[in-house]
């Protein structure tokens, strides 16, 4: 286990990052990194901006809310979390941002519906691809950054719970409140878009989390050709811990139970590191979250080293109200940490 401290002198030089995920987690993550990547059109960049490629790979089994009724009655993957992720790295997220967040409140049909989505839903039946809707749809906003569906396959979660039964479907398994078992994708034969395998081969850092861990983590991995990707990448692996337990999926869950569910769901490793916040929460917000059914996410340092994860903590909460990451510096801290040393490399 290490305290992170930071090293404004160090040099950190251009290099290919790679995220996974989805949900709110990821656009916070994303909109961190952003801030460090180069703009090729602009020249060479400093050490300020060191990041050369930075690409998000997103779930695509959302099947509530605006990007569940678009993907049952338009037969189209959901667009959602995408759309989050692409205000996230937009470079205009003041407008443009805004205005693909913007969210209908009335009209028949209407109501209820984000523009991003049925931007990307109108662009994917023009385009007659999904993937091709989202490459443009990011040259619309302007992103820094390049943004993949795990699969454009049309696929969905089955939870098997603790004590028997089975839950179908995304929302029901968030709303459930009991433990889950066992997560699976169906179909179970899913195919990965080449390009997200193409751009974990060339990564210089892996990133997974934060989020929802068996509704936003979990589901990329379940593609056996994405886990294979980052169990034989020489890239670090890193796993970005929740700040709080989320009821229904990880309730009484520990940093070290959130690990033990992906390697009972993978093959082998697929995670060298774990980077954790350190910071308390406020007794106020605390009680909040616990009249929920959210809880901190306890850091249990001597469980992570006996599994054989390396740990490392900083300040990295912030509170407006609700409890997030600090893009910023969880941007910083991962940058320094994991790019400017090649002797985190696992080979």
């Amino acid at each position: 286990m290490k305290k992170h401290t930071p090293n404004s002198k160090r040099h950190v030089r251009g290099l290919n990052v790679v995220a996974l995920g989805g949900g709110t987690g990821l656009s916070t993550l994303l909109r961190g990194l952003k801030e460090y990547v180069t703009r090729r059109r602009d020249g060479p960049a400093n050490h300020e901006r060191p990041v050369s490629d930075l690409t998000a790979i997103v779930t695509v089994t959302d099947d509530g809310g605006s990007s569940g009724r678009l993907r049952r009655e338009n037969r189209i993957l959901p667009p959602g979390d995408i759309r989050n992720c692409m205000v996230a790295l937009s470079t205009d997220e003041a407008l443009l941002g805004r205005l693909f967040q913007y969210r209908f409140h009335a009209g028949r049909g209407l109501i209820g519906h984000n523009f991003g989505n049925l931007f990307l839903a109108a662009l994917t039946h023009v385009t007659g691809d999904f993937a091709e809707a989202v490459r443009v749809s990011s040259k619309v906003l302007a992103i820094r950054g390049r943004i993949f569906p795990s699969t454009v396959s049309n696929v969905s979660l089955v939870a098997t719970m603790e004590g028997g039964g089975k839950v179908h479907g995304e929302t029901r398994i968030t709303a459930s409140r009991k433990p889950i078992k066992k997560l699976t994708l169906l179909p179970h034969t899913v195919r990965p878009l080449p390009k997200a395998l193409e751009a974990i081969q060339q990564a210089d850092l892996i990133l997974l989390g934060p989020g929802s861990l068996y509704t936003s983590i979990l589901p990329n991995l379940l593609i056996p050709e994405i886990a294979n990707a980052i169990t034989k990448s020489k890239a670090p692996r890193v796993y970005i811990a929740n700040l709080m337990t989320q009821p229904g999926e990880t309730s009484g869950y520990a940093l070290a139970d959130h690990l033990r569910a992906i390697q009972r769901h993978t093959p082998h490793r697929v995670i060298d590191w774990v980077v954790a916040n350190r910071q308390p929460v406020s007794p106020e917000v605390a009680r909040r979250y616990r009249t929920q059914g959210a809880e901190p996410v306890k850091i249990d340092i001597p469980e992570l080293q006996k599994l054989g994860y390396r740990v490392v903590l900083d300040n990295l909460l912030e509170e407006h109200g609700v409890i997030r990451h600090n893009p910023n510096r969880l941007a910083r801290l991962l940058l320094e940490e994991f790019l400017s040393r090649p002797r985190h490399s696992r080979h």
